[in-house]
């Protein structure tokens, strides 16, 4: 079993900033990627940003140079920076992750409950 838990999210101010975090555990060999995704109300989920183990990056063209995702491989945990947030910056964020599983070597994708981003004055 491999779990991820979200933190950090809350309401803030246009213009402010949060940083989530997403640390993953249980029987975990290697975390392949790691990446952020957002629900708005009646909208479909997005890739926010990824991470893969080399470092390399990939983000949604809507919060390219505001988001900055980052990981620490020794803590299993992801970081999503998110500056200079909009209102449309709204939605629940969800953590994932590609796992090789230490049990049976399988890779698994797995999906955090989720952090609600509130973005309102």
């Amino acid at each position: 079993q491999v779990h991820l838990v979200e933190s950090g999210g809350g309401l803030v101010q246009p213009g402010g900033s949060l940083r989530l975090s997403c640390v993953a555990s249980g029987s975990i060999l290697s975390i392949v990627v790691m990446g952020w995704y957002r629900q708005a109300p009646g909208k479909e989920r997005e890739l926010v940003a990824s991470i893969n183990s080399g470092g390399s990056t990939n983000y949604a063209d809507s919060v390219k140079g505001r988001f900055t995702i980052s990981r620490d491989n020794a803590k299993n945990t992801v970081y999503l920076q998110m500056n200079s947030l909009k209102v449309e910056d709204t939605a629940v964020y969800y953590c994932k992750a590609g796992v090789e599983s230490r049990t049976n070597f399988a890779y698994l994708e797995v999906w955090g409950q989720g952090t609600l981003v509130t973005v309102s004055s």
